[in-house]
C-alpha cells in the first residue's frame, strides 16, 4: 500500500495556523462585553454593566431631588422670614389718641378750682382758709355762696366727664374687635406682635378713662366735704358773734308823722 504523504509547505501552515488560534481569540475575551463589536457589528449586551449603570443613574437621580428639597426649605424659610418681617396694615394709634384727648380736655375744663396743685392751693386759700371772726354778714354770706358754687361745679364735670368715658366705649368696642381680628388673621410674628402692643394701648386708654373717672369723682368728694368742714366753722363763728354780750339797748330821739 502506497502511503500519501502531505506537502511539507500544507503541513507547515496547518501547524502556523493551530499555534495562532489563542493568540486570535485572547483580544475577543480581553475585549469588553459591552462595547465589543464583531466583523459584522454585533453588540453583546453585559447585564451587571447594565445594572450598575441603572444604580448610578439612580442615584444621581436622588441627589438632584435632595438638592430640589434643600432649595425649597430654603425658598419657604425665606417666605417665612419675610412675612414675619411683614408689618401690620391697621393702626389704633390715631383712635385711641383721640379718646385720650377727649378725656383730657374735658379735665382741663374744670370749673373754679382746676386739676393744678397750684390752682388747688390758691383756691383753697381764698375759699376754704382760715375765716375771719371780723369778716361782715355780707362777706360771709359772699363766701358761703363761691364754695357752693365750688361744689355744684364739682358735680358737673364729674359727670361730664363720665359721659366721655362713656362715649369711648363704642369707639374701644370697634378698635377691640378690629385689633383681636388682625391679631387672628396675623401671617408672622411682626404681625402678632404689633397687634398684641396696640392691644395694650387701647387697655392703657381705658385705664386712662377711669383714672380720669375716679379722680373726677374724688374732686368731688373733696369739695363737698371742703365746703362741710368750712360751713361748720362759719356756723361756730357766726354763733359766737350772735352770742358775745353787746352794748345793750341805747334810747334815742326819733321823728314821726314829719314832725
Amino acid at each position: 500500500m502506497t502511503r500519501t504523504r502531505m506537502p511539507r509547505v500544507v503541513g507547515t501552515s496547518l501547524l502556523a495556523l493551530t499555534l495562532a488560534a489563542p493568540l486570535a481569540l485572547a483580544p475577543i475575551l480581553a475585549t469588553p462585553a459591552h462595547a465589543f463589536f464583531g466583523g459584522f457589528g454585533r453588540i453583546v449586551y453585559d447585564p451587571t454593566n447594565h445594572a450598575e449603570n441603572l444604580l448610578t443613574a439612580a442615584r444621581t437621580l436622588e441627589q438632584i431631588n435632595n438638592q430640589i428639597a434643600s432649595l425649597q426649605n430654603e425658598a419657604q424659610m425665606l417666605i417665612n422670614q419675610a412675612r414675619n418681617l411683614e408689618s401690620l396694615p391697621h393702626s389704633s394709634l390715631q383712635q385711641l389718641q383721640q379718646n385720650v384727648q377727649r378725656t383730657q380736655q374735658l379735665l382741663d375744663e374744670a370749673q373754679n378750682i382746676a386739676f393744678d396743685v397750684q390752682d388747688i392751693d390758691r383756691m383753697f386759700q381764698q375759699d376754704y382758709g382760715t375765716l375771719s371772726p371780723t369778716a361782715s354778714d355780707a362777706q360771709i354770706i359772699a363766701d358761703a355762696r363761691t364754695r357752693w358754687q365750688n361744689s355744684i361745679g364739682g358735680l358737673q364735670d364729674a359727670m361730664r366727664v363720665q359721659a366721655g368715658v362713656t362715649g369711648n366705649i363704642d369707639s374701644n368696642r370697634e378698635e377691640m374687635a378690629t385689633l383681636v381680628d388682625e391679631s387672628q388673621n396675623a401671617v408672622g410674628a411682626l404681625q402678632a406682635t404689633q397687634a398684641g402692643n396696640q392691644l395694650l394701648a387701647l387697655q392703657s386708654q381705658q385705664i386712662s378713662d377711669l383714672i380720669a373717672v375716679v379722680s373726677a369723682n374724688g374732686r368731688t368728694e373733696a369739695l363737698t366735704e371742703a365746703e362741710r368742714a368750712t360751713a361748720a366753722e362759719q356756723g361756730r363763728i357766726q354763733r359766737e358773734r350772735f352770742l358775745t354780750p353787746g352794748s345793750g339797748y341805747q334810747p334815742g330821739n326819733a321823728r314821726m308823722f314829719n314832725n
